[in-house]
């Protein structure tokens, strides 16, 4: 591996034009396919073996032209205080509304809600249902506005008018918070490398990745019908991981010209053994966000493959273009008072900060460890209260209108007409539908926790009914996710009244039905990823109990960094200052991406540190010795890449979106934990207290295993080979 490396690196040092060209060419390429790509984001989230699933797509079938996909806007009045809704002045005024938005396009019905019995009881508040033929994300700017100016003419008649559902729904977007986290990135690689060349090698390559994959996913959006976050995922791991990697590689380089290189022999080498790293770190990562495909749902399978996808290129775009650019700036890498100076370390210098923290380290390990495990141990308590759920308009800040006319209906209709129930009745083999879908209704009504049920619709055929079902309860309580239960159990499912097969489904009904998917696949979703990943560890450490160190220490910061989320998210501390404007339960892809996202992101730190103790430790160090070479070498870069890690997720805190918020702050705080207290605390000190055995492996294993050299022992060989093999040549040839 490292032998090819090399190579690879010294070609594209030598072919820096064209390699750069032809990264230009292919950003260009991906930029001109995305900007003719008209087609929108998918909206949908589909959850294949559900009930829910199954009774979403009875109904397309059986209800032909009702757009369940579609999206929805529930308008909500209310009238002045001390008046009813149900004057002739106010119907009068709801009457226009309504007909002002069903004039709008893409518009498939606006009910009335005097005909529709969505008065409340006690007169004040009215709502209005509106569907459409499309979804959220392909209504166009003109039918939204037109929702909104409609909404705005019942103010400017002295009622309150509130607009929920996701009819209102906009594609998330980055924003300034995201623009500053590169900006601190920027900061920590000057401060880093004190030159403003080298600072800005790892920027401009991570842009070119991250723009190709952002391209690329927009151009294929409406080919592979991907997610509206996926570019936004892509864009934070790729971000992320493409600094990162080009920082690895032009820290070798800098350290290879320190001793006295020419350019092109430290590119190459930098090229082998931290191009190396990138690429097993770069596995590690793509390992975990494909395996993201064992959880069966699509949204997360093409998530994942996407943000995989703009690892790879990212692993690419620093083997190749790095050494490209790194051509074109030379020696301009290093400080200016430095580059006279090459080959010539100061033996007066004094160890750096790394140094010093690992000798501390070697001389308190216990001390050191048990301090890690108690700490992140207390961090993790709140994770025991993790509650899941799918975001609804419930948990939008009070600030926004589909919030304010949440809380209208759960005022004037109950909490539980914000998520109703449909219950479908397949009564096709029924000899008697009719008296099948009566029946449901009467089992259904008589269950605790029940509002409302509504008479059964049936489709032309007469041969499914929907019945709708209002809770008692919150969407996201759990008395709603029992009552769901309940009616499965009561009603029999595909053996229910008179042979009619029963399901339910609905908003409410479909994030239950994610979250126990989610539940469900969490363990083999671990076990598969750290499976592979150990294997893969155990390949580039030639160790057994590295790559267990490793993954025990990935457990703590996940769980650790699940705490915080709870305690910020659903618990509401600090909340203020991560702009939560609304807690409530953690949203059910979180566990699961967390898992997966911060496994890869954590071995990518432990790749790092570690080959270049295992790299020491080859070259005839003590256990003790090495772990100080690495921190000597890897220290000040591994806390640069944190840091930046850190300031990229965090710039993602400040979006709009939910998911991408509790992920961007999911993800920083993971990495400050699996950085500053795993990987350099808890991996020296465990290190030390193994000594030799942490390098233990079974002869019969180690023939087994591939000898990727990782820390290009045998690239050293071979070089100094070459060496060798030249010196009488040149000595010879001298006159």
């Amino acid at each position: 591996m490292a032998t090819f490396l090399y190579r690879l690196g010294r070609s594209a040092f030598r072919r820096r034009g064209l390699v750069a060209l032809l990264w230009v060419v292919v950003l260009a390429v991906a930029g001109g396919a995305a900007a003719t790509a008209s087609s929108a984001a998918s909206s949908s989230i589909t959850i294949p073996g559900t009930e829910a699933q199954k009774a979403f797509e009875l109904l397309e079938t059986r209800f032909p032209g009702s757009s369940p996909d579609g999206a929805t806007a529930r308008v909500v009045f209310q009238a002045p205080e001390g008046e009813k809704i149900t004057t002739a002045e106010h119907k009068a005024a709801v009457g226009e509304v309504i007909a002002e938005v069903a004039d709008g396009a893409q518009v498939q019905q606006a009910t009335d809600p005097y005909r529709a019995n969505a008065v409340s009881p006690d007169g004040t508040i009215a709502y209005a249902q509106v569907t459409y033929e499309t979804s959220p994300f392909e209504l166009t700017d003109a039918t939204r506005e037109t929702l909104k100016e409609a909404a705005d003419s019942g103010r400017d008649a002295g009622l309150t008018v509130e607009v929920g559902g996701d009819a209102l729904s906009t594609i998330p977007h980055t924003g300034t918070t995201e623009v500053i986290g590169v900006i601190i990135a920027a900061l920590v690689l000057l401060v880093t490398f004190g030159s403003l060349v080298a600072a800005g090698l790892p920027l401009i390559t991570a842009l070119v990745g991250v723009g190709i994959s952002v391209t690329t996913i927009t151009a294929l959006t409406g080919m592979l019908d991907f997610d509206s976050t996926t570019p936004i995922l892509a864009t934070m791991i790729g971000l992320a991981v493409g600094i990162d990697y080009a920082l690895f590689i032009v820290s070798r380089y800098r350290a290879e010209l320190a001793e006295g290189r020419e350019p092109l022999d430290a590119v190459g080498r930098a090229t082998g053994t931290a191009g190396s790293a990138v690429v097993f770190a770069g596995l590690t990562v793509v390992i975990a966000l494909a395996g993201l495909t064992v959880v069966d749902i699509p949204i997360l399978t093409k998530m994942g493959l996407a943000a995989a996808g703009a690892v790879v290129l990212a692993v690419l775009v620093a083997l190749t273009l790095i050494p490209a650019l790194l051509g074109l700036a030379g020696t301009k890498v290093l400080p200016r008072k430095q580059r006279g100076e090459r080959g010539a370390p100061d033996p007066a210098a004094k160890p750096g900060a790394g140094v010093r923290w690992a000798r501390l380290v070697l001389r308190r390990p216990v001390a050191v460890l048990l301090t890690s495990v108690v700490g992140l141990g207390l961090i993790a308590v709140p994770a025991s209260d993790l509650q899941l759920g799918l975001p609804d308009d419930g948990s939008q800040p009070t600030s926004t209108t589909q919030r304010r006319a949440y809380d209208l209906i759960s005022e004037g209709f109950g909490p539980g007409t914000n998520g109703p129930l449909i219950v479908t009745v397949d009564a096709r083999d029924s000899d008697d539908p009719q008296a099948a879908a009566t029946r449901t209704a009467q089992t259904v009504g008589a269950l605790d926790d029940v509002a409302a049920v509504t008479p059964a619709t049936f489709n032309e055929a007469g041969d499914t009914a929907m019945i709708t079902v209002i809770p008692a309860s919150a969407p996201s309580s759990t008395a709603t996710e029992d009552l769901v239960h309940a009616i499965r159990g009561a009603t029999g499912g595909p053996s229910g009244p008179d042979g009619a097969n029963v399901l339910v489904t609905g908003q409410t009904a479909m994030a239950i039905d994610v979250s126990q998917k989610l539940d469900d696949a969490l363990v083999p979703y671990l076990a598969l990823v750290v499976g592979l990943a150990f294997v893969l560890l155990t390949v580039v450490f030639r160790s057994l109990l590295v790559p267990l160190k490793a993954a025990l220490g990935f457990l703590l910061s996940v769980i650790a960094a699940l705490g915080a989320v709870v305690a910020v998210f659903q618990w509401g501390w600090l909340s203020g200052l991560f702009g939560v404007e609304q807690t409530g339960p953690v949203m059910s892809l979180m566990p699961i991406f967390l898992v997966g996202l911060v496994f890869g992101l954590a071995m990518d730190y432990e790749v790092f540190l570690v080959t270049r103790m295992r790299e020491a430790h080859v070259h005839g160090e003590t256990p003790h010795q090495a772990i100080v070479t690495g921190f000597t070498h890897g220290a000040r870069v591994v806390t640069a890449a944190a840091l930046i890690m850190i300031s990229v997720f965090a710039g993602f805190i400040g979006s709009s979106e939910s998911m991408i918020k509790m992920i961007g702050f999911g993800l920083a705080i993971a990495v400050l934990f699996d950085a500053f207290v795993v990987r350099m605390a808890l991996v020296p000190a465990v290190l030390a207290l193994l000594g030799r055995a942490a390098w233990w492996l079974p002869r019969w294993l180690g023939r087994l295993l591939p000898n990727v050299d990782v820390e290009g022992e045998r690239l050293q060989r071979e070089l100094d080979g070459s060496a060798a093999a030249d010196r009488p040549e040149t000595a010879a040839s001298r006159p």
